[in-house]
């Protein structure tokens, strides 16, 4: 019999995922800074898996650590989503693709 110890952030429903495949897991419930410092830290978990596969899956799970984030943070998607058009009415999006190659003082 094996142990892998993991003490990383997981979805609701892994638990019963990982019973329902005859194991048997061993969760706790965290709140307040512990959980928001584990949601930052899955979020840069899930960031390093797109980076590595580029798989959209893992854009998926890069927006439910946000939607947690936000919710930790009492900001709605609605106001997240408002704070995000207006930087990018501010000072654009990337849909021009654009690279600053140079910026010349005097």
């Amino acid at each position: 019999m094996g142990i892998k110890i993991y003490n990383k952030l997981i979805r609701d429903k892994i638990p019963e995922i990982i019973a329902k495949s005859g194991k048997k897991a061993i969760v706790e419930k965290v709140d307040g800074e512990e959980y928001f410092r584990l949601l930052n830290e899955k979020l840069g978990e899930e960031l390093n898996e797109y980076m590595e596969t580029y798989d959209i899956e893992e854009l998926a799970d890069l927006v439910e650590i946000i939607y947690a984030i936000l919710d930790y943070q009492n900001v709605t998607v609605e106001e997240f989503e408002n704070i995000r058009k207006k930087k990018a009415q501010q000072r654009g999006a990337f849909k021009e693709r654009l690279v600053l190659l140079k910026v010349f003082e005097e």
